[in-house]
C-alpha cells in the first residue's frame, strides 16, 4: 500500500517534457527581463562616460569655453570602436554586428546551440558601441542576449534539438519584449523571422517568456510607452493613396539601407587591416557625420521624437534619412555591435516626416500634418528591411499604444513589404547570412533542401485501393495498416486520388450505409504530387500548401502514373543529416 502511494505522489509531481519546456520558458523569460534591465543601464553608464564624463575631462585640459572641445567629438566614437574591437575579436566573434543573423543560423543551422559568454560579450560590446554614439540599437544585442540565455538553459538541461531553438525563441521574443515594452511584437518577431514556427507547442513558451520579460521590466523601469506622441487618425480617405505612395517610398529606402549596410560589411571585411582596429574606423568616419549632425549618434530616439511632433524642416528630414543609412553602414559594417531596428525607426520617421510635411503643405485640408505620416513610416521601414510587415505594425503600436492610425500605418507596411521583397529577396537579417552562402527560410538551410532530390528519399512501397473499394473493405484495410494515407489508382496505377485516416473518421458510425460508400465517393481528387527530380525545397513549399505528412510522387510528363510517396518525416530525417555533414565540413 505504501508503495503504491509513493508511487502516484511521484507520478503526480512527475513533469512531461512540454512541463519542463514551460518551465525553462518562464526562466528564459525571467532571466532575458533581468538581462535587458542591466544591459540597459550598462547603455546608460557607457554614454555618461562617452559624453558626460569624457566631455567635462576634455574642456578642463584644452582649457577652452563651452563648445570649444566640439572637434573631439569625432574621437568619442573612434575610442569606443577601440574597446569594442577587441572584446568581440578575442570573446565573441558572433556579436559582430546586430546579431540577428546569428540567431537564425544557430537555429536553422546548429540545433539553436549559441555559446554561452554570446550574452556578456554582446551585452557589454553593444553598451560600449551605442554609449560613445554608434548609430545602432538595442534590439539586436537584446534579442542575442536573450538567444544565448535560452540556448544556455536549454543545453544545461540537456534539452533536444527542437526545444533548445524553442528556448532560444524564447529569447528573442523576452529581449524584444523587454527593451520595447511589446510582448505582442516579441512574439511575433520570434516566430516570424527566428523560428518560423506558429505551432501552439511553439506559441505556448514563447508566449509565456515574452510577457514575463515585459512584467519584470514593467515593474522596475515602469509601464509606459516607447513613444509619447499626439492624437493622430486618419483625416480623409484621400489619403489613403498618399499613405500607399509613403509606403513605397519607404520600401526603397529599405531597399538603399539593406544594400548599403551589405555593401559595407564586405568593404570592412576585405579590408586588410587587423579586425579590431575596424570598429575604431568606422567609429572615426561616424564621428566625422556626427560633428555637423548629432542627430545621427546612438538610436536617434530624441531626433524621432521631434519628428513626430511635427517640429523639424524638410531639408533636415530629408538629408538625415542618407545620413543615418551611411552612419549604420559605418558603425555595423565596420564590425561593431548593435540592432538595426532603431536605426530603422529613426530613417523611417525622417522619411515620413519629409514626405508628409511635402503632403500637407500640398494639400493642407485632407491631410494629417507630417508627424502622422512620421509615425506611419516608421513601421513602413522596419516592415521594408525585415519582411516581417506583421511586427512592424504591432511594434509601432505598441511603441505608441495608439490605435486610431493603424489603418494607414497596416497600408503603407503592405506596400513597403511588397516593394522591397519584389526588388530584392533577401531581408537585412538573411542578406548578411546569403553573403556568406547561407540561404534560411522558415528556420531552414535552403542550399542543404536544394541539393537533396526526391528519388533520393522516397520510398517506393506504399498502400493503394481502387476507386470500388467500398467503405466496409477500406475500413478493414485501415485496421491492419500502419499507413495514415492511403492511394487511390486505377488499373494502371495512374494516381485517382488521396485518402486519409481522418477523411474516415465521421463514417466510422454509419454501419448502415458502409456497403453503398465507396472510396472514390471520399476521396481528395484536387492532388498535389511532385516529380523524382524536385529538389525539397521546392516539396517543402508544397508540404506548407497541404498539411499533409505525405505526398504522392509521379512519373514526370505522365497521366499521374504513381511511383511512390515521399513522407515529411523522411525529408527532415535526411536533412537533418545533411545539415549535419555540412557543419563538420
Amino acid at each position: 500500500m505504501q508503495k503504491l502511494l509513493s508511487r502516484k505522489i511521484g507520478n503526480l509531481f512527475r513533469l512531461s517534457e512540454t512541463n519542463i519546456l514551460i518551465s525553462l520558458a518562464i526562466v528564459v523569460g525571467i532571466g532575458t527581463g533581468f538581462g535587458a534591465i542591466l544591459f540597459i543601464s550598462l547603455i546608460e553608464y557607457a554614454r555618461q562616460l562617452f559624453f558626460g564624463y569624457s566631455a567635462d575631462v576634455l574642456s578642463g585640459l584644452l582649457s577652452v569655453g563651452e563648445g570649444g572641445y566640439k572637434w573631439w567629438i569625432v574621437i568619442i566614437p573612434a575610442v569606443g570602436g577601440l574597446l569594442a574591437g577587441p572584446i568581440i575579436y578575442y570573446f565573441a566573434k558572433e556579436a559582430k554586428g546586430h546579431g540577428v543573423p546569428e540567431v537564425m543560423d544557430a537555429v536553422a543551422r546548429k540545433g539553436g546551440i549559441i555559446r554561452p559568454q554570446v550574452a556578456a560579450v554582446k551585452a557589454l560590446a553593444s553598451a560600449i558601441c551605442i554609449g560613445s554614439g554608434g548609430s545602432a540599437g538595442r534590439e539586436g544585442p537584446i534579442i542575442q542576449i536573450g538567444s544565448a540565455i535560452g540556448s544556455t538553459i536549454g543545453q544545461i538541461f540537456k534539452m533536444s534539438g527542437n526545444r533548445v531553438k524553442i528556448l532560444v525563441g524564447c529569447g528573442a521574443a523576452a529581449g524584444i519584449s523587454a527593451v520595447f515594452n511589446a510582448p505582442l511584437a516579441g512574439i511575433i518577431f520570434s516566430l516570424e523571422i527566428i523560428l518560423g514556427d506558429f505551432a501552439i507547442k511553439t506559441f505556448a513558451p514563447v508566449l509565456l517568456s515574452s510577457v514575463l520579460a515585459s512584467v519584470i521590466t514593467r515593474f522596475f523601469l515602469g509601464n509606459h510607452p516607447a513613444f509619447e506622441i499626439p492624437s493622430y487618425e486618419l483625416v480623409s480617405a484621400w489619403e489613403i493613396p498618399l499613405y500607399v505612395i509613403l509606403g513605397v517610398i519607404c520600401g526603397f529606402v529599405a531597399l538603399m539601407f539593406t544594400r548599403v549596410l551589405g555593401w559595407s560589411e564586405n568593404f570592412f571585411d576585405n579590408l586588410k587591416i587587423p579586425e579590431i582596429s575596424k570598429p575604431a574606423i568606422g567609429g572615426f568616419l561616424l564621428g566625422i557625420i556626427g560633428i555637423f549632425y548629432p542627430q545621427v549618434f546612438a538610436d536617434g530616439y530624441s531626433t524621432i521624437d521631434v519628428a513626430l511632433y511635427g517640429r523639424m524642416a524638410f531639408g533636415l528630414l530629408f538629408i538625415l534619412i542618407f545620413l543615418k543609412v551611411a552612419a549604420t553602414s559605418l558603425t555595423l559594417g565596420s564590425g561593431n555591435s548593435g540592432g538595426i531596428f532603431a536605426p530603422s525607426l529613426f530613417m523611417g520617421a525622417m522619411a515620413g516626416g519629409a514626405f508628409g510635411t511635402l503632403a500637407h503643405s500640398l494639400f493642407p485640408t485632407i491631410t494629417a500634418t507630417p508627424g502622422a505620416y512620421a509615425l506611419v513610416g516608421m513601421a513602413a521601414l522596419v516592415g521594408g528591411t525585415t519582411h516581417a510587415p506583421i511586427t512592424a505594425i504591432l511594434i509601432i503600436f505598441e511603441m505608441t499604444n495608439d490605435y486610431r492610425i493603424i489603418l494607414p500605418l497596416m497600408i503603407a507596411v503592405t506596400f513597403s513589404t511588397l516593394v522591397s521583397r519584389h526588388m530584392f529577396e533577401y531581408s537585412i537579417y538573411t542578406f548578411k547570412l546569403a553573403s556568406r552562402g547561407v540561404f534560411l527560410k522558415a528556420g531552414k538551410d535552403l542550399t542543404v533542401l536544394r541539393a537533396i532530390k526526391t528519388y533520393e528519399v522516397m520510398d517506393r512501397q506504399y498502400e493503394s485501393i481502387r476507386p470500388r473499394t467500398t467503405l466496409k473493405e477500406l475500413i478493414r484495410k485501415i485496421e491492419t495498416s500502419r499507413e495514415s494515407y492511403f492511394m487511390m489508382v486505377d488499373d494502371g496505377d495512374h494516381l485517382r486520388g488521396i485518402i486519409s485516416f481522418q477523411d474516415l473518421r465521421g463514417l466510422l458510425t454509419k454501419r448502415d450505409v458502409q456497403e453503398l460508400i465507396i472510396a472514390e465517393d471520399i476521396a481528395h481528387t484536387d492532388l498535389v504530387t511532385v516529380t523524382p527530380d524536385e529538389d525539397l525545397e521546392e516539396v517543402r513549399r508544397k508540404f506548407a500548401v497541404r498539411a499533409m505528412k505525405l505526398l504522392p510522387v509521379i512519373e514526370p510528363h505522365s497521366d499521374n502514373k504513381i511511383i511512390g510517396v515521399l513522407r515529411y518525416d523522411d525529408m527532415m530525417t535526411i536533412y537533418n543529416k545533411r545539415l549535419l555533414d555540412t557543419l563538420r565540413e
